[in-house]
């Protein structure tokens, strides 16, 4: 469709107008069509970020008229972006003490996917443009696994969830995924992975589009854990967040002033492969005494294997810490200790509002957490009034990555060509009138 033509061909423009003219006004270089579709990303940029809101504070917060606004938004609602709601949505904006009429996306506007991949796990999450979730799956996947076969195991695993929730391929704007390893957005590859990871020096976001044919962005699985945290749970409003995963590796992401934090390359956060102790063990990535060899979960079994067998699993201990197995309870206090002095001192450099711990060794619960906590009390310079150390609303892992998949996605809808071309040129008739 034209508008979509459009859009494509002067995004760039576009944004430039808006940054250097503000909404109101559009100089002699620009036109009052440009200005229209800027106007309509402004709005859709707000919705995606505020949730559901009236028309007079969509225009107090862009400083564009009233009129302008319902001209807008009359066009959305006519190619079934938006829709009017019939009752207010809770934690939307009320104008002068009333709720007013609410404008929200449509559920049939399209579908956003979050995917998420760890060693042995995918986990798939299908939302709409609300965030309301449509369908989910996972399936196991053997550890030793290539790559080519994780990305034939997520398009199956994608299309099956799709068909679940009454779709396919054409719903979906966009899939945000997430995988281990220090990954740039910038180019999609998956940098400074251990060399026998699966997804080493691969061009994961290449590699997905070119099997899914939809816009792909990817990202740390464990920042994408961060943005779920951050959006749906224990960091909800908290500017300065950092989220910690303590799983068979560890590491982090950080949100500073609401933003995420990802680095130079993509690297930030990986806590794991920090060395705690120079002349301690050799690990795989080159170090001596990094942390992933004392905290993460096979250091964790290693030590429990004379007592719990060299079978068993993450599940077998976090069951004989719930029966008060008190050796169990020893090996995860300490992990819980040593993660909180690293913890201490990453305070000390970045001085967080809110720390929240996820990941499966942290479902044991306070024998984890207390210590942890208690590390960090005594380490850090920060007063422990000023810091909060919680546990994990989505209990981290996959599902709570592929949630964040879906978010990081969404994020993405009015700066992606292709994502909004894909939302204009669905089935609903009309134009923006652009």
């Amino acid at each position: 469709m034209y508008v979509s033509r459009l859009f494509t061909h002067s995004l760039s423009f576009l944004r430039t107008v808006v940054h250097n003219e503000g909404v109101n006004s559009a100089r002699s270089g620009g036109s009052l069509r440009n200005l229209r579709l800027s106007n309509s990303l402004h709005v859709l940029d707000l919705v995606v970020s505020q949730g559901p809101m009236h028309r007079a504070e969509m225009a107090r917060r862009l400083g564009i008229s009233r009129t302008t606004i319902t001209t807008i938004t009359r066009e959305l609602m006519e190619r079934g972006v938006l829709v009017e709601l019939s009752e207010r949505v809770e934690g939307g904006d009320e104008v002068d003490g009333r709720a007013g009429d609410q404008l929200a996306f449509s559920p049939d506007a399209g579908w956003i996917a979050g995917m998420s991949q760890v060693l042995d796990r995918i986990c798939v999450r299908i939302t709409d443009l609300m965030g309301n979730e449509v369908a989910s799956a996972e399936a196991a996947i053997g550890a030793k696994d290539d790559w080519q076969l994780r990305a034939e195991a997520a398009v199956y695993l994608l299309d099956r969830a799709l068909k679940e929730g009454g779709g396919d391929r054409d719903d979906l704007l966009g899939v945000g995924i997430g995988l281990p390893g220090q990954i740039n957005p910038v180019d999609g590859i998956v940098h400074g992975a251990l060399a026998d990871q699966p997804w080493h020096g691969i061009n994961a976001r290449q590699e997905m589009n070119r099997r899914l044919g939809v816009p792909v962005f990817i990202d740390n699985n464990v920042r994408l854990e961060a943005i779920a945290e951050a959006k749906w749970g224990a960091g909800q409003g908290i500017r300065d967040l950092m989220y910690v995963s303590m799983s068979s590796g560890i590491a982090a992401g950080f949100l500073f002033g609401g933003e995420l934090y990802r680095g130079s390359g993509g690297g930030a956060g990986e806590l794991g492969h920090t060395s705690i102790d120079v002349n301690g063990p050799a690990c795989r990535c080159g170090n001596h005494g990094c942390l992933v060899l004392f905290a993460g979960t096979p250091a964790i079994l290693n030590r429990l294997a004379a007592t719990l067998g060299p079978d068993a699993t993450m599940d077998d201990v976090l069951a004989a810490n719930a029966a008060g197995d008190r050796s169990v309870q020893n090996v995860l206090s300490e992990a819980g200790s040593v993660v909180g002095r690293l913890l201490a001192s990453m305070c000390n450099l970045l001085n967080p509002q809110r720390i929240v711990v996820g990941g499966q060794t942290s479902l044991a619960g306070a024998v984890v957490l207390d210590p942890l906590r208690e590390s960090i009390n005594r380490y850090a310079l920060t007063p422990s009034a000023a810091l909060e150390v919680v546990v994990s609303d989505l209990g981290g892992g996959p599902e709570a990555g592929a949630a964040g998949g879906a978010a990081m996605a969404l994020s993405m809808l009015t700066t992606s060509p292709e994502m909004f071309s894909r939302l204009v040129d669905r089935p609903a008739a009309g134009s923006l009138g652009v």
